[in-house]
């Protein structure tokens, strides 16, 4: 027997997930690696890499990463550790807390949000 199984984890480091366009999943997706999202997901997101939501995807539920580029819609609780880049097409509800943020002329960015960079961490 080979150990093929046990390198599979370090073999999927800098690669990307992706969801096409056509596809729906209602339920949540947990990810230690990055995302591009160009379907639909109604449910929670969790990665602790960086989510790309393509100008088809969309997401209606909570997300929780290290970065995020959005270019579809998304609706719900938005948690970025470090920076949230909106494109112009995008259009964003719901509450985001990121650490940096840039959002493109034309984005509908309808969201409370709060900028917590985080550099200055207490104990």
């Amino acid at each position: 027997m080979s150990d093929k199984k046990a390198k599979a984890y370090t073999e999927l480091l800098g690669k990307t997930n992706r969801i096409v366009e056509g596809t729906v999943i209602n339920g949540d997706i947990i990810s230690e690696a990055d995302f591009r999202l160009d379907g639909q997901l109604k449910g929670n997101f969790t990665t602790s890499g960086k989510i790309v939501i393509g100008p088809t995807g969309s997401i209606k539920g909570d997300v929780i990463c290290k970065n995020a580029d959005i270019e579809g819609n998304f609706d719900g609780i938005l948690k970025v550790e470090e920076i949230l880049n909106v494109k112009s097409k995008a259009s964003i509800s719901g509450e985001v807390t990121c650490g940096k943020l840039s959002v493109q002329p034309g984005a509908d960015f309808s969201a409370s949000c709060v900028m917590q960079p985080t550099s200055k961490k207490q104990d």
